[in-house]
């Protein structure tokens, strides 16, 4: 029997983009917002929460002030592959929520590398503002 590629390999979509990867409901941004964990570039706010999944979550708030529907879903599409691409890259366990500070500096490098910097950022705050458990 031949088996074709797609088949013999272990993860066919490394950089898929499934549902599970996403902030989808109110109750899910809800609790990010409250902890108000945030960082900023001028391209990018980024707010963040651990929470106790293997990977990181990504949910998009983009604002009527930045343009109309054309604008706003350029933007989240944007957004969306800008964290598709790094996502290996950024630090596990958050749940992160993205809002673009400006439509000037959309371009799909900028958002990656804004959106590494700052969630790094985020996590090294989470991590030193999270007590020791004691043993």
């Amino acid at each position: 029997m031949i088996m074709s590629d797609e088949t013999t390999t272990a993860n066919p979509r490394p950089n898929g983009f499934p549902k599970s990867s996403r902030l989808l409901s109110r109750a899910d941004f809800e609790p990010v917002y409250r902890l108000r964990c945030k960082a900023g570039d001028g391209t990018l706010l980024v707010f963040a929460l651990c929470n106790a999944r293997p990977g990181t979550r990504i949910g998009l708030s983009v604002s009527k002030k930045l343009g109309n529907a054309v604008v706003r879903n350029r933007l989240k599409r944007l957004l969306r592959e800008a964290f598709r691409l790094t996502q290996h890259d950024l630090p596990a366990g958050l749940d992160v929520v993205v809002i673009p500070s400006t439509k000037d500096k959309a371009t799909l490098e900028n958002y990656q590398h804004s959106l590494v910097k700052l969630t790094r950022k985020v996590y090294r705050r989470l991590q030193s503002s999270t007590p020791e458990p004691e043993a």
